[in-house]
């Protein structure tokens, strides 16, 4: 199963940090399973809305393969728990 991963990482940290979150939460991926995982960064974006006082944030894009939801679930329950990810959004790519 493909899977598209998009998140956003806090906007006040310098952009060496902003990558390691990047790197870390890819690595995530990698270590429960997961194949074929590109990163793209899309660069600093101004928010739609106001999202816990924050304006502007970092955007990733991730494209994971993965044959279980293990590496999946494990990406949810960090990105929901880790004060750097404001956002997050998982979609499961059609056949």
């Amino acid at each position: 199963m493909k899977y598209e991963i998009m998140f956003i990482v806090r906007p006040n940290n310098e952009e060496a940090s902003v990558k390691k979150v990047a790197q870390s939460f890819e690595k995530v991926l990698k270590d429960n399973g997961a194949s074929t995982v590109t990163l793209k960064e899309l660069g600093q974006k101004e928010l739609a809305y106001e999202i816990n006082g924050h304006k502007i944030g970092y955007y990733f894009l991730i494209n994971v393969e993965s044959t279980d939801v293990k590496a999946i679930n494990e990406f949810d329950r960090l990105a929901s728990i880790n004060e750097e990810i404001i956002r997050h959004l998982i979609v499961k790519e059609e056949k």
